[in-house]
């Protein structure tokens, strides 16, 4: 199912899912942690590829039907026997919450020796929910000596994948009152070269073990918190991928999660039916 490889310059590998919402309000959505980070780059400029995996059924449609009207880069996607994901997530006088997430054959997929061959060649690769996360950074760092050194920056988010070996940047996530110091050391003393945790309305912060950054949260008035997160990810990739430092990339990430909470599902066109304008 997947396209034909274009001269991307960000890689996003991992989960895809239809976001179900059920209760005070019916709706449904494509996104996904790896997802939901290739839609917004794509949406702010950034050429992107996603490298993921869906089922042979009609969920599938809509999540390739969505990445054409991100602008998302559709070399990596493959179909695989079984369901796509599905998400249910229940909506209750305002307050949302995660009912069920069937992970169909996202919880099998792992890229191809063909697509880590296209990988190796981006300039950043984020690794978003993947159960082999640990072998991937791992083929990409091999890559990378036998290429001299050459290959992609990777970072992940670590709320859905573990590991933080040949990890060049670790997400994380500890809600507004948790140990993000606690957390930042954890991923550094695990291998990680830098580290970056949000707290929610209490902002995020990085380390790469010896300078610490903070970043508050951007006010927002809140419609909806999925995909938040992602976006933030994708605002400080894509800082990082111009060039920019830490503080810089940290303010990038938190106006795009912003930006995130003021929509329906995780990037501004995900909603099933949408239109892009596209011809």
């Amino acid at each position: 199912m997947g396209g034909t490889a274009s001269a991307f310059v960000v890689a996003t590998v991992g989960d895809n899912t239809i976001d179900r919402y059920v209760g005070d309000e019916t709706a449904r959505y494509a996104g996904g942690n790896a997802y939901n980070v290739a839609a917004q780059l794509a949406g702010h400029g950034r050429p992107v590829a996603y490298f993921g995996a869906v089922g042979g059924d009609a969920n599938a449609r809509v999540i390739t039907r969505g990445l054409h009207r991100a602008g998302v880069d559709a070399a990596g996607l493959v179909t695989l026997a079984g369901p796509t994901a599905v998400t249910t997530i229940r909506v209750d006088d305002g307050e949302r919450s995660f009912e069920s997430e069937e992970f169909g054959v996202t919880a099998d997929y792992f890229p191809s020796d063909e697509h880590l061959g296209l990988l190796a060649r981006a300039e950043w690769v984020h690794v978003g929910m993947l159960p082999r996360a640990d072998e991937l950074r791992s083929r990409l760092a091999a890559l990378r000596r036998a290429r001299g050194g050459r290959g992609p920056v990777v970072s992940q988010d670590c709320a859905v994948a573990s590991g933080f070996t040949e990890l060049a940047v670790a997400f994380g996530s500890v809600g507004e009152h948790g140990d993000a110091r606690g957390w930042a050391a954890e991923a550094i003393a695990g291998g990680a070269a830098t580290a970056v945790v949000t707290r929610g309305a209490a902002g995020a912060i990085a380390t790469d073990g010896t300078d610490w950054f903070e970043q508050p949260a951007v006010p927002v008035e809140v419609v909806d918190t999925t995909g938040a997160g992602d976006a933030f990810i994708a605002g400080y990739v894509d800082a990082r991928v111009a060039g920019l430092g830490q503080a810089a990339a940290l303010e990038r990430g938190a106006r795009w999660a912003a930006a995130a909470c003021g929509h329906r599902g995780g990037w501004p066109l995900a909603r099933v039916g949408a239109t892009s304008g596209r011809r």
